[in-house]
């Protein structure tokens, strides 16, 4: 069966939506959340709200004193905190579901033995960011929501919910099964959404990478973003989705979003954007 994809890009990619895509129709992006989290920790720290190296015992005072972790360790994955929660995982086909707001809570209190990890090593954590997203809201006491809206949507012009946690049921694009029915989803709304929960269309995706990427209309990439040779990018995989977005130092860009199978994603991505011709004018 054909795998539902939207590629959309700059100059010299065909935008396209195939077997039953739809580039206006919200879609799980899986950990490319995390860019957005990232996005709202540096623009909080250009406003003085926090500082990238602060404490995290500054923002939560659950957390021990000690631990060294700063804001900036968890958002570029260099905290020592393992890659997924600790204590009791959820189901294979629902991995995150038992992951509440008590077992948060309750790693924050023992965060000195959950980071088992060497503080500044990187390996990447979306325990981090599940901490990260919390101590973002609790020392601003806004939202998660609210700060995505706030810090990054409506800095770029867009709609406040373009990117979201709890899109409209009806506007919602999710893989089905041999008959048809519908897969069931990750439980994502908990707090682990700072790290994978966030739903967007590839449209306002696009809009995005260009606003941060390209045109750089909020300053510098946030740290969250991941960098190799002349790209600047960052992936997310659900159990039924899979999303790259991507930009090169010459200006080239794209985001390729899959439904099914997240098995050659990041390689078809690389190999699009690679492929396209450069801008005039670029490096």
């Amino acid at each position: 069966m054909p795998t539902p994809t939207c590629l959309l890009g700059g100059p010299g990619i065909d935008d396209r939506a195939a077997h039953g895509h739809d580039q206006d129709r919200f879609v799980e992006i899986g950990s490319l959340s995390k860019v957005f989290t990232g996005t709202v920790l540096a623009r909080l720290a250009e406003d003085g709200v926090v500082g990238l190296d602060t404490p995290l015992e500054e923002c939560l005072p659950e957390v021990p004193a000690g631990t060294g972790i700063t804001l900036r360790h968890l958002a570029e994955h260099t905290s020592g905190l393992p890659r997924l929660p600790v204590g009791p995982s959820g189901p294979p086909d629902d991995p995150y579901a038992t992951f509440t707001e008590e077992a948060l809570r309750a790693s924050l209190r023992e965060l000195d033995r959950v980071a088992t990890g060497r503080l500044g090593e990187e390996e990447y954590s979306n325990l981090g960011y599940a901490v990260l997203g919390h101590a973002l809201t609790s020392v601003t006491g806004r939202s998660y929501q609210q700060l995505v809206d706030e810090r990054v949507l409506s800095p770029l012009g867009l709609e406040p919910g373009s990117v979201t946690a709890l899109p409209p049921r009806e506007l919602r694009l999710i893989p089905r099964g041999l008959f048809g029915r519908p897969r069931p989803l990750w439980t994502l709304t908990g707090p682990i959404l700072p790290a994978g929960g966030l739903w967007s269309t590839c449209r306002t995706l696009s809009q995005v990478v260009v606003g941060l990427l390209v045109e750089r209309r909020l300053g510098p990439p946030a740290p969250s973003w991941q960098r190799g040779q002349s790209i600047t990018w960052h992936n997310g995989a659900t159990r039924g989705s899979s999303v790259v977005a991507a930009a090169h130092d010459d200006g080239r860009w794209l985001v390729l979003h899959r439904l099914g199978d997240p098995d050659g994603t990041d390689s078809l991505a690389r190999k699009t954007l690679l492929a396209a011709p450069a801008p005039r004018g670029g490096n």
